[in-house]
């Protein structure tokens, strides 16, 4: 797996186990830290760290409102019904692509289904792309969305 994309990965458990149980971001990034290092996984660079912690700290605070752009740009799939570590692996990518601005759109709906073949089902990989591809269609909509809440 390439160093960004674990870092992904990173970010994706822990906003997961967020999502599910209400565990402290940074509690429980600090823990998947050290059970990589428990586990013998190749530790993750300072830099990747923090593009995890920059992941995290970006979508925590606006995951509803991601959650509600998605859910309006992709009406074709109920957002209610979405499993948590799809929803999850949405937001980090609309959050690269469309807020933070640091990763290309392409790069970002890669990366995104590159976590769904690992972490999702089946057919997660497929549906990723298709709701990524609308969200890509909006960007810009998306982050003026952002940029009117901001103000």
């Amino acid at each position: 797996m390439k160093s960004r994309t674990r870092a992904r990965a990173l970010a994706l458990q822990v906003l997961y186990e967020v999502d599910l149980a209400g565990h402290l971001p940074g509690v429980v990034l600090e823990e998947r830290l050290f059970e990589m290092g428990q586990e013998g996984q190749a530790e993750l660079t300072p830099e990747l760290v923090e593009f995890s912690r920059q992941i995290v700290a970006g979508i925590i605070p606006i995951a509803e409102k991601l959650d509600d752009i998605i859910a309006a740009y992709a009406p074709e799939w109920p957002f209610d019904q979405i499993a948590a570590i799809d929803r999850n692996i949405l937001r980090i990518a609309a959050w690269e692509f469309a807020i933070s601005s640091l990763t290309p759109v392409k790069v970002a709906i890669n990366e995104a289904v590159e976590l769904a073949k690992l972490y999702g089902s089946d057919s997660a990989p497929r549906f990723i792309n298709g709701v990524l591809g609308s969200l890509a269609d909006r960007e810009n909509e998306i982050r003026q969305q952002f940029q009117k809440g901001a103000g």
